[in-house]
């Protein structure tokens, strides 16, 4: 009986880092690809007010 709580409790932690991993991963692409854009917004208005 103590044995199968082990596992359950492991399973459950084990869970909860894959989507924190998961999660992290994702929102570092979301702002790395906002920030990119943001970039090329800044470099287009750039070149348009002084060109």
């Amino acid at each position: 009986m103590e044995q199968n709580e082990k596992t359950e409790t492991t399973e459950k932690k084990s869970r909860f880092t894959h989507l924190v991993k998961r999660f992290g991963m994702l929102g570092f692409l979301f702002f790395l690809v906002k920030g990119l854009i943001w970039v090329g917004v800044a470099l287009v208005a750039g070149k348009t007010l002084f060109d």
